[in-house]
């Protein structure tokens, strides 16, 4: 399933290598399963970057896909975190295993969140072909949700094509509601509905 991001800046082109802290790869403590083939979600590492790039450019046409200098932009905002969701022997072409896993896992798609202020912005989240309809999608979100909600986020908002019939039904069945419509959101060229969802706390005791 394809899902789509915020608005695209352009930004000067720097050395990827000083961009991010060597970070090595934080597992969450949820594992999600399909069919007997386990999926886990963890942090971004730095080695990930290359394998995350390819896939950006693999899930989206020219018009919507990230340049490396704009995807690192977005990874490295303040308030900013990726989440990676890798699969144990999932043969995935041309991804191979996770940088900054462990032998054996494929990374099938990731996640750009940021904070804002009291509420929480989705940038993009990509599954490779092989794995959409696994609810590798569905965990991201709702593990970046998680993260959004205890660094004090009390919604989230997102930016979709108008014309993505299947992301828009995706985030409908998630919670988020159409708030309005961006004209010339991307490019200048294609409309981007802008879709919001409030993040309910869990009840105490």
């Amino acid at each position: 399933m394809q899902l789509r991001k915020g608005e695209k800046r352009k930004k000067g082109c720097r050395r990827l290598t000083s961009l991010f802290r060597c970070t090595p790869a934080t597992y969450l403590p949820q594992s999600r399963y399909n069919g007997g083939v386990p999926f886990r979600i963890r942090q971004f590492g730095k080695a990930d970057f290359d394998t995350l790039w390819r896939i950006d450019q693999a899930c989206f046409d020219p018009q919507l896909a990230y340049s490396r200098p704009e995807m690192a932009f977005y990874m490295r905002r303040p308030g900013s975190f990726t989440l990676v969701a890798e699969g144990e022997g999932v043969g995935v072409p041309g991804n191979g295993s996770s940088p900054a896993g462990i032998p054996g896992f494929s990374i099938l798609g990731f996640i750009v969140a940021e904070t804002r202020r009291k509420g929480g912005h989705i940038i993009t989240i990509d599954v490779v072909a092989e794995a959409r309809r696994a609810g590798v999608g569905s965990a991201l979100l709702r593990a970046a949700e998680d993260q959004l909600l205890r660094a004090g986020a009390r919604a989230v908002a997102l930016e979709t094509p108008v014309n993505n019939e299947a992301a828009i039904r995706f985030y409908k069945q998630k919670g988020y509601f159409v708030e309005k419509t961006v004209t010339g959101y991307y490019s200048g060229q294609l409309d981007a509905l802008v879709m919001t969802k409030e993040l309910a706390r869990s009840p105490v005791g």
